[in-house]
């Protein structure tokens, strides 16, 4: 019997060869050959993209160019590079020696690829490690607004703890309850906001912010046993919610603010770099891109680049595409349908899909009435790549998710 496979990455098809019970010299030698891999080269001079398609010729694999470029009638062309990972290896030292840049090319494309392979990665919160890639985790959402788009309910919660009032009858304040019961869920990382950032939400001052996020820091970093992540923008509130128990920044605005980044540099604390086109406000008025996933990588990259510039480890920066920021319905699902090509940045990728309005549009369905459409678009961004699930119903995205880490082996 003929059985076709379908690999996915050189873990499973070493796997498959161990099976098999071949040599593990053998194994070494052809786990390369059997992973394919299309490179998109943009804007390579004439000269070098001929170069480049004859080395891969060569090699047994091929490059596609603009026919312009063929018969000289083109200056720059892009490049769509088709071979394995065998293949890419030898191209590596055939570069290497060619002028017109090609040495530079070579460079950046090997970094590329190593880049998109890496699968694991540890990620230090304070006295946690969490090893991402051994199964898919999850981040439990804390809205402490009174207009979160979600209709989770805790603001009035967060109000009474200020009050002194706790709302349940053990005498814990319902929002400690609530985060308490969510870690017991599975949450592996809870993320605590107190400013909304919905579509055409108005901003809230600082003192607002601190009120609302502080107290609940506070009480939480003392009875859960679980990793806090601040969700803000303003490095005021990222100070006070780090040195109060918090151990990781999730910034909506990319590190736009360099006085973030220098923070999250010195506190040597995780960050989570997020894409958002525009402002809360506006990011929806008709949101548009040349090409949506080249312009996230290219805004991504750079955050990235000033982050590491600003003293901010490499090793410490989660990044996320930001699915509903300045994205239509459209956007939204050519995000996840193509989230594995954000692996070229080489870091975990993080995504919040968890009750958003184009799950809403597609479903017919309210905030509360989304929560299977939430726990299916959690899966498809699980299979595609994500490290990290932001959600609001932890126990059932923790249910469908660890199917799926069965089903992947992990």
């Amino acid at each position: 019997m003929i059985h076709i496979l379908e690999t996915v990455d050189q873990r499973q098809v070493r796997r498959i060869m161990r099976d098999i019970r071949v040599d593990p010299y053998g194994i070494a030698i052809m786990a390369p050959k059997a992973i394919s891999h299309l490179l998109r080269i943009n804007s390579l001079s004439n000269v070098a993209a001929n170069i480049l398609k004859q080395e891969m010729l060569a090699l047994g694999g091929d490059a596609a160019i603009a026919r312009g470029a063929l018969t000289g009638q083109s200056k720059k062309t892009d490049c769509l590079v088709m071979g394995n990972i065998s293949q890419f290896n030898r191209l590596k030292e055939k570069l290497n020696r060619q002028p017109f840049g090609l040495d530079k090319l070579s460079r950046d494309l090997f970094c590329a690829l190593d880049n998109y392979q890496k699968d694991s990665f540890v990620l230090k919160l304070g006295g946690y490690n969490l090893r991402l890639g051994a199964r898919t985790h999850i981040m439990g959402i804390v809205n402490l607004t009174p207009d979160s788009f979600s209709g989770d309910g805790l603001y009035a919660s967060h109000a009474a703890l200020l009050r002194g009032r706790p709302l349940t009858r053990a005498g814990t304040p319902h929002v400690i309850e609530f985060v308490e019961n969510i870690v017991s869920d599975g949450a592996d990382i809870i993320d605590v906001g107190g400013e909304s950032s919905r579509p055409g939400a108005k901003p809230v001052s600082l003192k607002e912010e601190l009120s609302r996020v502080i107290p609940v820091i506070k009480i939480l970093a003392k009875k859960i046993k679980a990793p806090i992540s601040i969700d803000t923008y303003k490095p005021q509130v990222a100070r006070i919610a780090l040195d109060n128990g918090a151990v990781m920044v999730n910034d909506i605005t990319g590190l736009r603010d360099i006085g973030m980044a220098r923070l999250v540099a010195k506190k040597k604390c995780a960050v989570v770099i997020m894409h958002m086109k525009g402002k809360p406000r506006t990011m929806q008025n008709n949101p548009v891109y040349a090409s949506l996933i080249e312009e996230i990588i290219r805004y991504l990259d750079n955050a990235l680049q000033r982050a590491v510039n600003a003293g901010v480890g490499r090793d410490k920066i989660i990044i996320d595409p930001g699915i509903g920021f300045g994205k239509t319905l459209q956007h939204n699902l050519e995000i996840l349908r193509k989230l594995k090509e954000f692996k070229v940045l080489g870091r975990p990728i993080l995504v919040g899909v968890s009750r958003k309005s184009f799950i809403g549009r597609i479903l017919d369905a309210g905030p509360q009435d989304r929560i299977f459409g939430s726990i299916s678009a959690c899966l498809c961004a699980a299979e595609n790549g994500a490290s990290i699930l932001r959600a609001h119903d932890v126990k059932e995205v923790k249910q469908a998710i660890e199917i799926l880490d069965r089903v992947k082996n992990r």
